[in-house]
């Protein structure tokens, strides 16, 4: 992420959130005031009051390709994600080797486009041997979450 052919890349911690972009962007923002600057580059998440750290929808295109453990939903599972509902086991197409339970996933379609975040509620061992109706990774954010983000 921080070496790209392109040119160089940074994260940058500003006002509780993380931000991901070209220095030359970081260096024409430090010329503005900082309360005067609301964001630049791509937030990838923020920092809550506790001190967790939250990631942002808005950064799913860049974890998406370094991520350990994902799920290939069918195709009339990736509407019902999209508006917000728990994925049933019935929905999986695939599931990535040794998923933990409880691990956080990245959510793709057949076609390998990342659709969202969310927790496996099952390991992928016990996937196998469960129910249809049995829920199997619960919904955390969608690529439906980015377009309220940006236009709501």
């Amino acid at each position: 992420l921080l070496n790209r052919p392109d040119d160089k890349y940074n994260f940058y911690y500003h006002r509780d959130r993380v931000f991901y972009c070209r220095s030359t962007l970081a260096k024409h923002a430090a010329s503005i005031k900082k309360k005067h600057l609301l964001s630049f580059g791509t937030c990838i998440g923020r920092f809550s009051k506790t001190g967790n750290f939250r990631l942002h929808i808005t950064a799913l295109d860049f974890l998406s390709p370094y991520a350990m453990y994902r799920v290939w939903l069918k195709a009339p599972s990736e509407q019902q994600f999209l508006y917000g509902q728990n994925i049933l086991r019935s929905g999986v197409a695939k599931m990535s080797d040794n998923t933990p339970q409880y691990a956080g996933v990245v959510v793709m379609n057949m076609s390998d486009m990342p659709l969202g975040f969310g927790v496996a509620a099952k390991s992928s061992l016990q996937v196998k041997n469960t129910d249809p109706m049995t829920i199997t990774v619960f919904h955390q954010a969608d690529i439906k979450n980015l377009s309220f983000e940006v236009y709501g």
